[in-house]
């Protein structure tokens, strides 16, 4: 607040102070808002997070990557198929000789082991991916709701500036009639009162676009046209190293863990590539011209004289190791945004404090007096107005810092994965 706004709440605050022992007070200091009055529709944040769970198709879509990769692992455990052969030699019935195998390939080292390993690494990471978008929807529909109940606040607050600019107006009106002021003095009122009605209709411009907004995170699940929560509640957080030490168990971290630890299966896989298998046939051999069969057995042995898989053993080792990398990085970005957002927080909240225990009360004491004064022809109207303007700034104000704290808690859910707001 400038210098000369402060100057005139104390000027206008010792006039109260004197005037107190002439007239009663008119007007009393309220509490910053009053109580949000019902609504016919009225929704929930609990109610929006099941709604938004229930009805996400990206969250849809995240639940048929889990029942992809169990298919995944299903496959990853089964054997290989069999071969049956059969090999005719001299088409002339006498001559015929005619030959039948089965043929059987066997896995050799640790192949379908670490196949199967690296499936459900892939099916634990699609499983986290699963939690992960769970927490980041129900994180966007937190933010997406507070913000949806600061601009329902925003509207209410600007319905009242434009009460309280019509009602300065009214009085300026009936003060010009009367000849006591200079009819300049109601175009001042008026084109305040035009501010002011401009302000309520970006107001309820800025509410449908965040009703929008919700009603797309929550894809149709649910009809309401207002929310039901209070917007003036200060949210609060743990402390930061309680935050701290919730990064491990963050479905981001745990994401991160289970990659790498997808992708070090899938080295060993390539690493047991290297190891041949071999394919074992048994088989029998019909001579038909001198009228006896015999047995066959075989084995095929590939030589890894020219194929030694080395270079997809070196992209995977380099995946992994590039995947360990990704993860201390993230560790290390979710710990500084999370120092970030709590921080935003305290000041927020110091703002909000401030505001709500010095400025408003002091703003809506000045314009009490300038109105008083006004009326007892005491004040110009130009104090009535700046009066007016400090006023609403600081409600505007108040309800900015609430909307930043709001914000760094969202951030905090989102980054965590869970709901840290404190009862």
């Amino acid at each position: 607040m400038s210098s000369k706004y402060v100057s005139l709440t104390l000027v206008l605050a010792t006039w109260v102070g004197a005037a107190a022992h002439a007239q009663p007070a008119r007007h009393q200091v309220p509490t910053p808002f009053p109580a949000q009055s019902s609504a016919l529709l009225p929704l929930a944040l609990g109610t929006a997070w099941r709604t938004a769970l229930d009805n996400s198709p990206t969250l849809a879509g995240a639940l048929r990557e889990v029942e992809a990769a169990q298919g995944a692992l299903s496959q990853a455990g089964a054997l290989q198929n069999p071969s049956l052969g059969i090999e005719v030699e001299d088409l002339r019935a006498g001559n015929r000789r005619t030959t039948v195998t089965l043929s059987q390939p066997l896995e050799l080292g640790g192949k379908r082991a670490a196949r199967i390993t690296a499936a459900e690494g892939a099916l634990h990471a699609a499983r986290a991916q699963y939690e992960l978008t769970s927490a980041q929807l129900q994180a966007n529909v937190t933010a997406a709701f507070l913000a949806t109940l600061l601009s329902q606040e925003r509207v209410r607050l600007a319905q009242e500036s434009l009460d309280i600019a019509r009602s300065s107006s009214v009085a300026a009106s009936k003060r010009v009639q009367a000849g006591k002021i200079s009819p300049l003095e109601e175009t001042r009122s008026k084109v305040a009162e035009a501010n002011v009605r401009l302000e309520l209709a970006q107001a309820q411009a800025e509410l449908n676009a965040q009703m929008q907004e919700l009603r797309a995170l929550l894809a149709g699940g649910a009809s309401f046209d207002t929310l039901d929560g209070n917007a003036l509640q200060l949210p609060s957080l743990p402390p930061i190293e309680e935050l701290q030490a919730r990064v491990e168990q963050s479905p981001t971290m745990r994401m991160a863990r289970l990659q790498t630890q997808r992708l070090r299966a899938l080295a060993d896989l390539e690493q047991a590539k290297r190891t041949p298998d071999i394919a074992v046939s048994l088989g029998m051999q019909r001579i038909q011209q001198e009228g006896r069969s015999i047995a066959i057995v075989g084995v095929s042995i590939p030589l890894p004289v020219f194929d030694t898989n080395r270079g997809n053993i070196v992209e995977a080792l380099r995946r992994r190791d590039k995947s360990e990398d990704d993860a201390r990085a993230t560790e290390l970005r979710l710990r500084a945004d999370l120092a970030i957002a709590r921080q935003r927080l305290d000041i927020a909240s110091q703002e909000v404090m401030a505001v709500r225990a010095e400025i408003l009360p002091a703003a809506q004491m000045a314009f009490n007096a300038a109105t008083q004064g006004f009326e007892l022809g005491k004040f110009e109207y130009l104090d009535v107005l700046d009066a007016q303007r400090t006023l609403l700034q600081a409600r505007a104000q108040y309800l900015l810092s609430l909307g930043d704290s709001h914000r760094a808690v969202a951030d905090v859910a989102r980054l965590l994965g869970n709901n840290p707001f404190q009862p």
